[in-house]
């Protein structure tokens, strides 16, 4: 927990640290043009407000165990390496078994009534793994919750919402997916899984804690661990009748997404909105020279953890999922995850479906463009009838 000299410490570098992001290179994608107003540039300080927030009250960055990390990447390199996991990291994620037991209780959000839906992960690191015995200590991880917006009568296609970071609690997930207009105005069911150290899974301060800190097998451990709960999901979804399940993420849920489109073969879509695909090059976005010369001192070897990080990276796998239902969407302004994200991970999809909308990353949930796109999405991979964009219902 942050102390009021760690506080004010950061509040003395904030002006720093600011200046480093504002006055260092700019990661635009040159093919989408940024538009010059005053609304675009609320948009840019809406992502800079995030930014700082995070800068002030997020989890602290694990400086102080950079020994005990650089010898935990060393020992995970090795094992990964002799399993062939860096090799072929889609097999470094085991099949989840189906779910077997699980509660449900009635909630209501807005009106809405929806279940809660919860069931012990099953995860485990695999025998070896280092840090192991510390992530299967974050208890609340153990037991996976997710959120379920379903219709009375018949089998309806299912849309399985991923939050980004800092997401998890059911209002905001609410808002930020449109589930009104997704589960009213659409007709579609909505289940929203909740990723690791978020919501009731936190274990820090504010969820999320904990997921990009630094720790840099606690990030492995967490990233697999969400992948294997929402496949534990979907087939849980299709046991119960699903006709048609596509795949929503957004941010880190879009990192997420993309991830399992690299493992499940029978998803109807996957959308993947202002998305991230390399954590290491997010880390080098929004930092400076500076502060990676630090932790480089520190211990922290950056293109070993890359390496390591091979076996929970989208782009290190091939898609299972054909290219036509595979869909892209970014904000020309987006200063959080870097525009260039949304291109790679189109170009390793084989450059279907990418669109652009002019906003930032915060701002997504509110682009006219953004429900468009997604609506087109859902259309065209035949879980909607037809596109059917509106502003109605948030």
């Amino acid at each position: 927990m942050l102390d009021g000299v760690q506080l004010a410490a950061r509040a003395v570098a904030a002006p720093l640290v600011l200046g480093f992001r504002w006055l260092g290179p700019q990661r635009v994608a040159a093919a989408c043009p940024v538009e010059s107003s005053w609304v675009a540039r609320c948009k840019v300080v809406a992502d800079e407000v995030f930014f700082l927030t995070e800068f002030l009250a997020g989890s602290s960055f694990a400086f102080s165990q950079g020994a005990r990390i650089a010898a935990e990447v060393e020992e995970g390199l090795g094992l990964y390496e002799a399993r062939g996991w860096l090799a072929d990291p889609a097999s470094f994620h085991a099949t989840p078994p189906p779910i077997d037991a699980f509660e449900e209780r009635e909630a209501f959000i807005r009106g809405v009534p929806y279940r809660r839906l919860r069931f012990e992960s099953g995860y485990r690191p695999w025998p070896g793994e280092p840090g192991a015995a510390r992530w299967l200590g974050y208890h609340p991880n153990r037991t996976a919750h997710v959120r379920l917006f379903q219709h009375f009568g018949p089998p309806r296609p299912w849309v399985v919402c991923v939050p980004g970071y800092r997401m998890g609690s059911p209002t905001i997930d609410y808002v930020g997916f449109g589930v009104s207009w997704l589960y009213r105005t659409l007709g579609l069911n909505v289940a929203i899984p909740v990723l690791p150290f978020h919501g009731e899974r936190a274990v820090g301060r504010r969820g999320g804690d904990g997921y990009l800190a630094g720790d840099v097998l606690d990030t492995v451990h967490a990233q697999a661990q969400a992948v294997w709960d929402i496949r534990r999901l979907i087939r849980w979804l299709r046991g119960s009748g699903a006709p048609a399940i596509g795949l929503y993420g957004v941010s880190l849920g879009g990192y997420t997404a993309a991830l399992l489109a690299a493992l499940e073969d029978e998803l109807d879509c996957v959308v993947c909105g202002i998305p991230t695909v390399d954590f290491i090059d997010l880390m080098r976005a929004n930092t400076s020279d500076v502060w990676l010369t630090l932790t480089a001192w520190l211990g922290f070897d950056w293109e070993k953890i890359e390496r390591l990080q091979r076996v929970i990276a989208p782009l290190a796998m091939q898609p299972r999922v054909a290219a036509s239902r595979c869909f892209v969407f970014a904000g020309t302004s987006d200063t959080l995850a870097p525009p260039g994200h949304a291109l790679d991970l189109w170009r390793h999809w084989g450059e279907a479906n990418l669109s652009w909308y002019q906003g930032g990353h915060v701002s997504f949930f509110l682009e006219p463009d953004v429900r468009a796109t997604l609506a087109a999405a859902l259309a065209a991979s035949g879980l909607v009838a037809r596109p059917a964009a509106s502003r109605t219902g948030t």
